[in-house]
């Protein structure tokens, strides 16, 4: 398989690209990431993992051969507001009060650059996630733990919040930042086998 390049620094995005045996690089994209509440969610994930990849290839020498370049972005929404990554333990505390006790949309989008056809598509998957009521000493536990950091909504499904989530209607992966299914069916369809 060709080795990707991977538009993230993500350690889950990086983890699930090892568990299908991926061959894959990371170079940083250089994207200004400030959240705005003009575009929708899967307007907004799209623009920004497109702007992740085109960044990293527009970074690299003109004459280097650019197979595969893999970019996502995740964000977490409820009645039409936008949570990022928290800034900081008080926003992270204020993204869980606002989220616990109601049902949330987590929408990642994933990019890939074809380097052979020289084209970018793009593939997003939605899941829904329902936070169980939680005490304010249960969110300041949650917070102090540091879990949050780096992360859409200030959670990780993988993380201490998986104590606080009732239910998940989706795609697991979607939450985690990196949806398999449709990053298995995004690489098919440019013709990258991941089964050999």
């Amino acid at each position: 398989m060709d080795p990707i390049i991977l538009a993230s620094s993500s350690p889950r995005r990086q983890e699930i690209l090892k568990m299908m045996n991926i061959p894959f690089q990371v170079i940083m994209p250089d994207v200004n990431e400030n959240l705005t509440t003009a575009k929708s969610p899967l307007e907004l994930t799209e623009s920004l993992a497109r702007s992740k990849v085109l960044s990293v290839v527009h970074s690299l020498p003109p004459k280097q051969v650019i197979p595969w370049v893999l970019g996502a972005d995740t964000v977490v929404a409820l009645n039409n507001r936008i949570y990022g990554k928290p800034s900081d333990q008080d926003e992270a505390f204020e993204f869980i009060k606002s989220l616990q006790g109601k049902t949330h949309t987590v929408c990642t989008s994933i990019a890939l650059y074809n380097g052979a056809k020289k084209t970018t598509s793009t593939r997003t998957a939605v899941t829904k996630v329902t936070f169980y009521p939680m005490s304010q000493r249960e969110i300041e536990a949650y917070v102090e733990t540091g879990d949050w950091h780096g992360a859409a909504g200030g959670y990780r499904i993988q993380g201490m919040a998986s104590c606080f989530i009732s239910k998940i209607e989706g795609s697991q992966s979607c939450v985690v930042g990196l949806p398999i299914f449709e990053l298995y069916d995004i690489l098919k369809s440019q013709g990258y086998s991941v089964l050999e």
